[in-house]
């Protein structure tokens, strides 16, 4: 094929978006952003916040475990809540070397926490960059981040301007070679963004410093799309979490249109979320499917797998019943461990491959390694292993993650559920005598409907909604809420802070910034078979009222076709503005269509 020159015309149009730099992109990097009034001045300058104590302690469930573990943190922050307030910080401080990372999973608004803490820094204070994550701070890989670069990355998605990885820094090893790149480089201050094992890191690493009598702040951001991160009124959500559940509303509204226009097809989607189940919470609050599964209720009612394949079975025969062959089943990525019987057996394996780890690496073949592994388990487990599809059970004998759980992401358990519905589905055609009729637990139904069941098709299927979610470009929220997290964090530095993580809350009544100390939110958890200190995760309430006002609805979702389509995400228009449904509803705001967090400013960088 003949070389084509496409620098002008529409060539050259084309051409100049490569790189990031499509005419979306373009726009929002120009977009305002909220920022907190605690950080403006009498002129609308963004200046570092001073803080005081806000009288309200943190106080972990294990004190006792916590104060042998950090002593020192404990000890300066008195596990004390502190809020931003103003005057800012009296005396200009200048000369202060700050340096932050990312850690873990991607979340969107990420470069918005550069982008905050280099404002509040100033031109006065460096700002470094580390690359890599926790390993790129373990190796040093350190470098002067510039006003250019951050105009550049501003509003949009991603970690990539840094990197991640998911390193977690352990050994009296790794813990020397941190002191050496922060004595080396002169950091006053180190930031560290990440979920609940970052700001775990973080905790270490402060009273680590403290105790080598290393003067470095360091505070921890809390990210997770998960939305595992939050702590009651003082922190309502995570950034990314509003980004990536809003991406996926999308996605599965278009699912719910496409399933009432094909008539004929079940969708089962499969949601992000390890541990808590919020995202497949507001997913469902938004789109409102036939089906959604959440996590935390299957384990309070110890639904078992048969179970939950019944309800599913139920309400697709329900909706036969009326003439609806179609729907969207959302199941959360981790509700397999939330299954009393497999969450038992994945406890028995978590124990029996971290003693016997090599051994099992050893063996050549997943038949040898399943032969190993079959007598060491209690005899309930052996025979629901046994059960399993084959690629189901060797997903559970998989390397775990490098914190020891199982890789849940990589179970199918959206087609673990498909190929017992589909066998249940066909038994209720197969025996309709067993199902409809009078009695405990049947079904009623006419004979006509009955043979009209038995002549339907059951079409579905599968999805997971994952990576998708997590490097969108930030909604305005997420921006506004990241950019305010840096200034937060930025402050508290600047205020000679550490062990602290930085929290923005009250987000229909202007913002509030706080600081929330990480000794206080520790708790401990088996990991490898060991109990070890970490920040305790947040799930689904089952008292709140997002989940209440869920509860309520989903019957009559089940029944009849009340599907919504939210739509892509807005930077500008009716709904650019919105926070997650749940969060407003937990958090006792009159309305979600309309966040404000202070003044609406277009962000200049000296």
């Amino acid at each position: 094929m003949p070389y084509h020159d496409t620098r002008s015309g529409l060539g050259a149009g084309i051409e100049s978006t490569s790189g990031k730099h499509s005419l979306f992109e373009e726009e929002i990097r120009k977009l305002p952003i909220s920022i907190c009034s605690v950080f403006l001045d009498e002129k609308g300058t963004i200046r570092p916040a001073a803080f005081r104590e806000a009288e309200t302690v943190l106080t972990s469930k294990d004190l006792d475990g916590t104060l042998r573990v950090f002593p020192l943190t404990v000890g300066l922050n008195k596990n004390m809540v502190l809020e931003a307030t103003s005057p800012q910080i009296p005396a200009k401080i200048s000369g202060k070397r700050v340096a932050v990372l990312f850690s873990g999973g991607p979340a969107a608004g990420g470069h918005n926490v550069i982008a905050g803490l280099k404002a509040v820094l100033g031109k006065d204070n460096i700002l470094l960059g580390i690359r890599k994550g926790p390993k790129g701070l373990i190796n040093g890989d350190v470098f002067e981040v510039d006003r250019s670069q951050l105009e550049d990355i501003i509003n949009t998605g991603g970690f990539d301007f840094l990197g991640t990885d998911r390193t977690k820094i352990k050994t009296p090893q790794q813990f020397e070679k941190v002191k050496e790149t922060i004595v080396k480089n002169r950091l006053d201050g180190l930031v560290v963004v990440g979920g609940d094992d970052s700001n775990t890191n973080a905790a270490f690493i402060a009273e680590y410093l403290e105790r080598e009598g290393v003067q470095c702040s360091v505070i921890g951001i809390p990210k997770t799309i998960d939305g595992d991160m939050a702590v009651g009124k003082h922190l309502p959500i995570s950034f990314g979490f509003d980004t990536a559940s809003k991406i996926y509303s999308e996605l599965v509204g278009n699912l719910t249109q496409d399933a009432a226009s094909a008539v004929k097809y079940w969708h089962f989607v499969k949601l992000m979320g390890r541990t808590a189940s919020k995202i497949t919470l507001e997913v469902a609050l938004q789109t409102k499917p036939a089906v959604a599964l959440i996590s935390e209720e299957v384990a309070e009612k110890n639904m078992s797998l048969e179970g939950i394949v019944e309800y599913i079975s139920n309400i697709i025969t329900e909706r036969r019943l009326k003439g609806i062959n179609h729907g969207v089943v959302l199941v959360p990525e981790g509700v397999v461990e939330f299954i009393p019987e497999m969450r038992t057996l994945i406890r028995e394996l978590n124990k029996v491959l971290a003693e016997y780890e090599t051994d099992i690496r050893d063996l050549p073949t997943m038949e040898k390694k399943r032969d190993f592994i079959y007598p060491l388990l209690s005899p309930q487990s052996a025979q629901l292993m046994a059960s399993l599809p084959k690629e189901i059970e060797e997903m559970l004998i998989l390397d775990r993650d490098e914190h020891g759980n199982v890789k849940v992401s990589q179970i199918e358990t959206e087609k673990l559920l498909i190929d017992k519905v589909r066998y249940r589905v066909s038994e209720i055609k197969r025996h309709p005598d067993r199902f409809f009729g009078e009695g405990h637990g049947k079904l009623e139904a006419t004979p006509e409907q009955i043979e009209q069941i038995r002549s339907m098709s059951l079409s579905i299927q599968s999805h997971f909604l994952g990576y998708e979610g997590r490097s969108g470009k930030p909604t305005l929220f997420d921006a506004a809420l990241t950019f305010n997290l840096g200034l937060t964090a930025g402050s508290l530095v600047l205020a000679g802070k550490t062990g602290y993580m930085a929290a923005v809350t009250d987000f229909e009544k202007g913002g509030k910034a706080l600081a929330l100390p990480l000794s206080g939110l520790i708790t401990t958890e088996e990991r490898k078979g060991k109990v070890e200190a970490v920040i305790e995760k947040s799930l689904v309430d089952l008292t709140s009222p997002s989940f209440a006002v869920f509860a309520e609805n989903r019957d009559k979702w089940a029944r009849q076709d009340l599907f919504s389509s939210p739509g892509p995400i807005q930077h500008w228009g009716p709904t650019s503005r919105q926070i997650p449904i749940s969060v407003a509803l937990d958090q006792g705001y009159s309305d979600y269509s309309n966040f404000k967090l202070g003044e609406v400013r277009k962000v200049e960088f000296d």
